[in-house]
């Protein structure tokens, strides 16, 4: 159980990143596609993060400090029509220029809706944080949604998309209304959060 979760700030240019140096979770994925939802569900604190039933609300990068040992940093969601082409283009540039300049990524959650086929944009996602050589995740989202077999055809269909990814060590689906699935990516996430440690011990250690 998290004891101490907190909001830490609200990232609008590389400048303003946090000056601690924690392991960053990050979540990544397409506008309402259930991050800020994942947040609450997962770190068991309403409210946490602000959720909202309009896609793209969120237009920074926001931090969380879970237990003063990590930062989850939710990205802006991509792919929201009605946002305007400059705007979408200064939101790829702050991702972008934050996966260039981030030294403490532990773990990166891309978010897909279980529902629906992943789209390009999805797949661009994946081609930049494989560039950039990142512990990666895939949670299919809303899955309270799907009935059982839903669920296996949506495993299917994923699983042509993203042959590489196998279900229970980086590919998960996760239900925020029932909680389902949350044992299985909390395992996997501590097993990067304790690699990121160590490897950080081991990039300081002098000599």
């Amino acid at each position: 159980m998290h004891k101490d979760l907190i909001f830490k700030k609200s990232v609008y240019a590389i400048s303003e990143l946090p000056t601690e140096m924690l392991p960053e979770v990050v979540l990544c994925g397409r506008s309402n596609v259930g991050k800020s939802s994942f947040i609450n569900s997962f770190f068991g604190k309403k409210n946490l993060a602000k959720v909202s039933s309009d896609p793209g609300k969120t237009r920074s990068l926001n931090f969380y400090e879970i237990d003063k040992s990590f930062y989850v940093v939710d990205l802006p969601g991509f792919g929201y029509a009605k946002i305007s082409q400059d705007e979408r283009k200064r939101w790829g540039k702050l991702i972008e220029d934050y996966f260039r300049a981030a030294k403490s990524i532990a773990l990166v959650f891309h978010f897909i809706d279980s529902r629906h086929e992943p789209m390009q944009s999805d797949l661009d996602l994946y081609k930049m944080i494989s560039f950039y050589q990142l512990p990666y995740f895939i949670i299919l989202s809303k899955a309270d949604k799907l009935n059982q077999s839903q669920i296996a055809s949506a495993k299917k269909t994923v699983s042509n998309y993203f042959p590489n990814f196998n279900f229970g060590t980086n590919l998960f689906f996760y239900s925020t209304v029932k909680g389902n699935w949350k044992r299985a990516i909390e395992k996997q996430l501590y097993i990067q959060l304790e690699q990121a440690k160590l490897n950080s011990k081991v990039a300081n250690k002098p000599g």
